[in-house]
């Protein structure tokens, strides 16, 4: 079944580098996101944010995750810069290699960490390199 569902889905074939630059404005409209959550947590605990060694590795964290997004955004912005535009991508595909159940299964699993990630336990800083 799933077969046959696969051979009725379009494919949309798509400039790669078209494609690209929708991808790094998802990266810049994510960093943007995440950078606004500091000034709520701010607004809503007050001055006892900075009191806690907790509350600081998380604003850490999201500092690092801004500055990792943007980074990643700046990369793919100018590796693209050098792929023809006659190089075409299916988008449909593309979109398809990451399922909603394949997130659930590893959010799922109450691990603290995915691959080569940075342990969420542990402090970040602008000291780490990407």
């Amino acid at each position: 079944m799933l077969t046959e569902m696969k051979s009725h889905m379009p494919h949309v074939d798509e400039a790669l580098p078209d494609a690209m630059m929708r991808i790094v404005s998802e990266l810049y409209d994510v960093a943007y996101l995440i950078e606004r959550i500091e000034p709520m947590l701010s607004d809503i605990h007050g001055e006892a944010v900075l009191e806690s060694a907790d509350r600081i590795k998380v604003l850490q964290g999201i500092d690092l995750a801004v500055q990792k997004t943007r980074g990643l955004a700046e990369f793919i912005d100018t590796v693209t810069a050098a792929i023809p535009q006659s190089w075409l991508v299916d988008v449909t595909t593309a979109l398809n290699l990451v399922k909603l159940a394949d997130m659930q299964k590893s959010l799922g699993n109450g691990m603290l960490r995915h691959g080569h990630s940075q342990p969420l336990t542990e402090a970040a800083g602008d000291f780490e390199a990407f």
